[in-house]
């Protein structure tokens, strides 16, 4: 892992963003699927994945994380997913707001891939990361 024993502590805060494109009709069922509520169960599984980054991506540090905070939202290409990740810590959450957005869109692909075989992850991105000292 990287040396980040001579950074300072200071708040960091990453937001990051996946699509999962589909069929309108699939949109509209992602509440009553057979396993159960695709949304519900995708922001669930986000956040738990961003609690385990450190356990999945190698070399990644493990962080306390302060807050986790998981949104999902049908749209006009399918359901888009926002993750926004907070520690205190000497180096950034990035990679756990991507985890958080990259497993929750998978578990919509999981739980709808039976009504829907034409569904893209895809657009996994990182929006904005911030650090600022503690207060």
């Amino acid at each position: 892992m990287v040396d980040v024993g001579a950074k300072a502590v200071s708040h960091r805060r990453a937001i990051a963003r996946a699509l999962v494109r589909m069929r309108p009709k699939t949109a509209a069922a992602l509440r009553s699927l057979p396993k159960g509520d695709a949304l519900a169960t995708a922001q669930v599984a986000g956040i738990m994945a961003a609690k385990r980054t450190a356990e999945l991506i190698p070399l990644c540090h493990p962080l306390p994380l302060s807050a986790i905070d998981v949104r999902v939202a049908i749209t006009d290409n399918g359901v888009e997913i926002e993750a926004a990740v907070e520690t205190t810590a000497q180096t950034g959450v990035e990679m756990e707001a991507l985890t958080a957005v990259s497993v929750a869109a998978l578990t919509i692909y999981d739980m709808a891939k039976a009504i829907d075989k034409e569904m893209v992850v895809t657009d996994v991105h990182l929006v904005a990361k911030t650090k600022t000292p503690p207060e």
